[in-house]
């Protein structure tokens, strides 16, 4: 029989465990009452930082390209070029208006042929000096080379830049035909040879001396009249002829002028303030729900009455009302309850009246795009903002209300020892008195 069997006949383990969770219950309760509360509030806190996060970034897209006023280019149905916006860093600033075009001819990349040789006949040996541009490229061409030889030889010193080379079997024979890698004057080459046994001498090519080559194709610049103003080019492509325009030759016709027209585009800027709208929307959204009441049913949400949450729709809402009539000339309307909505046309007939309309509003320095982007910051921050700072507030009371549960397991468990040990005592001393009463009922029966 164990202990807490015998004596009283308490079951002291069974007793001593509803004592200590009796004892334990009203302040685990309230550990994970607030603890429960602290995570949901990191829950939200996280939603708001996402929207709030998704708004920076479509803000920031705003604000980087409405600098730059959207143009689309347009060209004849059967254009000699092609046209589009030049977005890199080094481009000119493009505005709207026509050039007069005329492509008188194209760049074309240089081409030179050797005479015919036998299939696999031994050509030579030596060196090859191949130049282009202000570049050289040294070729060792070693003895018993055939031109299949001498043409992996060169594509291996050239690596792809310059020069590359290929063996052509025509009717009269091979031929080893050597094409320039850039185009016009600035890729022509020129191939001198030395040492060996004279065989790579038919190799040899200076347009300005001896050259034993055929110029199958002529190293040609492109040239290209704009407005009046004649331009050369190596290239078909021209990214500094018309101010923030690439143009792209593709044929050439002497004496046709075509015209390039750029006019407003103001597809980005829609995409980018229609995200601008979305997220702000999103983050209001965000806000009245993670802080709201409902009266019918006295149920309160995660944040409500929340001062920060409550300071965060206030700032939102102050960086727009300042600038109301602004905005509805840009199309841009704030509903009753604080939502924006874009009407796309209203955005046209405005960027069409003034082009600056958008960036005074969104622009770096604009009234919207400065203050917002600096508000934005001091909340996001990832050191100082305000959400990180509360966020990391609450995850040290969470980690608090860890180590009290902690503390309390500790604590309980010291109480348990104390229970048992006092009821083993009361077990032991309950045994003793049955003992003895047992003992004297004895007696009282043999003296009977």
């Amino acid at each position: 029989m164990s202990l807490g069997t015998i004596g009283s006949g308490l079951d002291i383990a069974s007793l001593v465990s509803r004592l200590v969770a009796s004892e334990r219950a009203p302040r685990e309760n309230q550990i994970n009452t607030a603890g429960t509360a602290a995570t949901a509030k990191v829950s939200a806190l996280g939603t708001i930082k996402s929207g709030m996060t998704s708004l920076q970034s479509a803000l920031s897209t705003l604000v980087r390209n409405v600098a730059t006023p959207g143009l689309k280019t347009s060209t004849p149905t059967e254009s000699n070029f092609s046209a589009t916006i030049d977005t890199s860093a080094t481009a000119g600033k493009p505005a709207a208006g026509t050039h007069e075009i005329e492509v008188k001819s194209l760049a074309q990349n240089q081409k030179l042929s050797t005479k015919a040789y036998e299939k696999d006949a031994i050509v030579g040996d030596g060196a090859l000096s191949i130049g282009y541009g202000d570049k050289t490229i040294d070729v060792t061409i070693p003895a018993g080379s055939k031109l299949t030889d001498i043409a992996a030889a060169i594509n291996t010193a050239a690596g792809g830049k310059g020069v590359t080379a290929a063996v052509i079997t025509a009717d009269d024979g091979q031929h080893l035909v050597l094409s320039a890698v850039d185009a016009g004057s600035k890729g022509a080459l020129t191939i001198s040879t030395t040492g060996g046994n004279g065989g790579l001498a038919d190799l040899a090519h200076d347009p300005a001396g001896t050259s034993k080559m055929t110029e199958m194709v002529a190293a040609k610049d492109a040239v290209v009249v704009v407005d009046g103003f004649t331009r050369t080019s190596s290239s078909n492509t021209i990214t500094d002829l018309v101010p923030g325009v690439s143009l792209t030759l593709t044929k050439a016709e002497e004496g046709k002028k075509q015209t390039l027209t750029l006019t407003p585009d103001n597809s980005t800027l829609k995409t980018n303030l229609t995200s601008f709208i979305t997220a702000y929307n999103s983050v209001q959204s965000t806000l009245k729900s993670s802080s709201a009441y409902n009266a019918e049913t006295g149920t309160a949400a995660t944040l409500t009455g929340d001062a920060m949450v409550r300071g965060l729709q206030q700032q939102l809402r102050n960086q727009l009302s300042g600038n109301v009539n602004d905005l509805k000339a840009l199309g841009v309307t704030i509903a009753a309850d604080g939502s924006l909505s874009l009407d796309a046309a209203k955005l046209d007939t405005a960027i069409a009246k003034d082009p600056e309309a958008a960036k005074s509003l969104f622009g770096a320095e604009g009234s919207i795009g400065k203050s917002m982007t600096a508000l934005l910051k001091s909340n996001l921050d990832a050191t100082t903002g305000s959400i990180t700072q509360r966020t990391n507030s609450l995850n040290k009371e969470i980690k608090a209300l860890e180590k009290q549960l902690d503390d309390l397991d500790a604590r309980m468990e010291k109480v348990s020892d104390r229970y048992t040990k006092q009821f083993t005592a009361m077990e032991g001393l309950v045994t003793q008195m049955q003992s003895a009463s047992n003992s004297l009922s004895q007696q009282f029966a043999s003296n009977s």
